[in-house]
């Protein structure tokens, strides 16, 4: 078992950082791998619904993030994000990557858990944890959840530190993570998906 987890913001050792290594060191000490993926700080198209990945399964813009991240995914058990709170909501890079990789990633993450991780000085947590939670229900994916939502308060890593609960919110949401892919280990299928119904009203 093994869980990929992205950061999305422009800081590599910033406060997101520091909730995606308390999340990691857990899920180590719990047997499982884990594997902290910076997207960098260089600019980000964003989705043109081109389409191209429908058909050749990687996105058409390769800079160097979101293809990366592709096979990371695809390849593991379960995916964490983490974002900073930019204007309340995820930052800007993240929602690009995110809606490239969902997209590229399309009918390929039925089952995977995944779990949003959010950092923020004081407000905003709550939308930028719903805005990263959307897209995985529209991709079929189990959300772990912890004993609060997954954020932590701070504008330093040093502040976050002084997060206990913060902090101790990442531990548990590590926990619940290995309990839930342990409980996929064990053989319990995800149930079968029905065929895609796009809604269409004709005139």
């Amino acid at each position: 078992m093994s869980v990929l987890l992205v950061n999305t913001s422009p800081h590599r050792e910033g406060c997101t950082n520091r909730a995606l290594v308390e999340v990691s060191n857990t899920l180590e000490s719990l047997g499982v791998e884990s594997e902290i993926l910076w997207i960098g700080k260089d600019a980000l198209h964003g989705c043109i619904d081109c389409r191209y990945c429908f058909t050749h399964g990687v996105c058409a813009f390769d800079d160097g993030a979101v293809n990366i991240a592709v096979e990371k995914v695809l390849e593991s058990s379960a995916l964490v994000v983490g974002s900073p709170v930019h204007y309340a909501s995820m930052c800007g890079a993240g929602s690009a990557f995110m809606d490239r990789l969902s997209r590229t990633c399309s009918g390929r993450l039925v089952g995977k858990p995944g779990a949003a991780v959010v950092s923020c000085r004081r407000g905003g947590a709550s939308a930028a944890f719903d805005r990263i939670n959307k897209y995985f229900t529209i991709s079929g994916m189990p959300i772990v959840s912890s004993t609060y939502w997954n954020s932590v308060h701070g504008n330093t890593p040093e502040e976050v530190e002084q997060d206990l609960e913060g902090l101790q919110v990442m531990r548990n949401l590590a926990g619940n993570l290995a309990w839930m892919l342990d409980a996929i280990k064990s053989g319990t299928a995800f149930p079968e998906q029905e065929r895609t119904y796009r809604t269409n009203f004709i005139h």
